[in-house]
């Protein structure tokens, strides 16, 4: 079903979205502002809500991950800013807030001083379907983007008589019905569980290429809304913690929601069964320092606990050898790289991969192989990097909690410098972050995307900060604990509250 009118062209040209998520409304906004008539198809049935809370109820069984927690980044914002302000604005009078960097630091940094750049670090505090909401809403007013919920793609159409070697030409999609939708460009951006490569093997493509790794966890979140007079608790410094064998976070929203998420290494299933319990969940909780004030009664719970498995970090190669699989076809946000949503990072890269392939069709307008080289190449040098950063955390955070769920020290062994840089980070970085504003800051530009994901390392006066501190360890109070020190502690309470 459309939800505008049939989309109007003002450059002569169409274009077809496949999937109407984050990435997919992106890149119809973009191109829609560009003069493109673009036409957004979504499998599910999601029809326009009329309020941010209608949207919560939205049933997206191609997108499980909108009943979890999501970040909107400090990237994000600056790109909302710089090219869509309007977007921006709809979205804090929609009930987003802006958490900006120097507003919620450690009490313990007494020489904070606001400094230029810090105008950057701003994250948005919303739910991801009020996200998705107020970004077809903003697409839509466009006039002439279209979006069709309940139609499925299943499939490439291509333009006969390309000669021998030349990749397809791509020029519209085959709908479920059997019917087909002719265009003159398409963006697939049908998430992390696309089935991209079987499209491309169909009309004859070379295989594309495809990079796995397991994130190694399981994530489970629960959503949440402040009850009537009652307000958030003080915010003092990072609101989540890493335990080893349990990582957790709170994630604020819009209209007075947040979602707290709990991920659990995937092999153990013995801590994943007990959190999946929504009283569990509760419990555990309150067992966590920075997550405890939050489920101590002032919010109630907006849904049960929901659990998510099988995620994996990858990568996916649409240019080989120099050469696009196939003309007339981009991939964009999680159909060409995804990662460890753990880290936040998903509707960040989805934005952002949008808003380069925006750049190099308005580059190369009438050129379809340069249009994609060069997206390529933007993707390859801005969003990959931080792919492979999340791809060598995983597999540290893998070796990690194989260690602590079998009952091991990981860091037993002196000689490994893996146990030497864990031991940097957790008695340097953690108390840096808490003492010194040159490291907080340095580590917020960090996870916010405004830096590559080495350049903290290579910053000699921030890794100079973080090793005096740590070589000061013995000299100081421990660190405050930020929840059960051992796995076996943690269970030990479950129980004790099962009992």
């Amino acid at each position: 079903m459309a939800t505008s009118e049939a989309a109007q062209s003002r450059s002569g040209k169409r274009v077809i979205v496949v999937g109407g998520g984050v990435s997919g409304l992106s890149t119809a906004l973009k191109l829609g502002r560009a003069g493109f008539a673009v036409t957004v198809l979504e499998r599910d049935p999601v029809e326009m809500p009329s309020s941010a809370d209608e949207a919560f109820e939205w049933d997206r069984r191609g997108a499980p991950q909108v009943r979890h927690s999501h970040a909107f980044l400090g990237r994000l914002y600056g790109l909302l800013r710089d090219s869509e302000p309007d977007l921006l604005a709809a979205l804090l009078d929609a009930g987003a807030t802006e958490m900006r960097f120097g507003d919620n630091v450690p009490d313990t940094l007494e020489d904070f001083r606001p400094e230029p750049g810090d105008e950057d670090l701003v994250m948005l505090a919303c739910r991801r379907t009020t996200f998705e909401w107020v970004l077809r809403r903003t697409a839509l007013a466009e006039g002439n983007v279209e979006f069709r919920a309940g139609v499925a793609a299943e499939g490439f159409t291509v333009a006969p008589g390309r000669g021998e070697g030349e990749p397809p030409l791509v020029n519209g999609v085959r709908l479920a019905d059997g019917s087909n939708l002719a265009a003159d460009l398409v963006v697939v951006a049908a998430g992390r569980r696309s089935a991209l490569p079987e499209w491309l093997d169909a009309i004859g493509c070379a295989p594309m290429p495809e990079a796995v790794e397991d994130t190694g966890i399981i994530y489970l979140s629960r959503f949440y809304r402040l009850r009537d007079g009652h307000d958030l608790p003080p915010r003092n410094g990072l609101i989540g913690g890493d335990l080893g064998y349990l990582k957790y976070g709170v994630f604020l929203g819009d209209n007075r929601t947040f979602s707290l998420t709990l991920a659990t290494p995937s092999d153990d299933d013995q801590l994943r069964r007990l959190l999946s319990d929504d009283e569990t969940f509760e419990h555990a909780a309150r067992t966590l320092d920075v997550a405890e004030p939050y489920v101590d009664g002032r919010a109630e719970a907006l849904t049960p606990v929901h659990v998510i498995a099988g995620l994996l970090n990858r990568r996916r190669e649409f240019v080989v050898d120099g050469r696009p699989l196939a003309m007339g076809v981009h991939p964009v946000g999680d159909s060409v790289v995804c990662t460890n949503p753990l880290y936040g990072r998903g509707c960040t890269t989805g934005y952002w991969s949008a808003h380069l392939l925006s750049r190099a069709i308005t580059e190369f307008p009438d050129d379809l192989e340069a249009q994609s080289l060069r997206f390529h190449a933007l993707v390859a040098d801005e969003i990959v990097p931080w792919y492979d950063s999340g791809v060598a955390q995983d597999a540290e955070a893998r070796r990690v909690a194989t260690a602590l769920i079998a009952g091991e020290d990981p860091d037993a062994d002196a000689s490994d410098p893996r146990a030497f840089m864990r031991g940097v980070f957790r008695d340097g970085l953690a108390p840096a972050l808490r003492f010194d504003p040159v490291v907080l800051r340095a580590f917020m530009r960090s996870v916010n995307l405004l830096t590559p994901p080495d350049a903290l390392l290579k910053d000699q006066d921030v890794m100079a900060r973080i090793f005096a501190i740590w070589n000061d360890r013995e000299n100081r109070p421990p660190e405050p604990q930020l929840g059960p020190k051992t796995r076996a502690e943690m269970l030990d309470l479950m129980d004790a509250f099962a009992a």
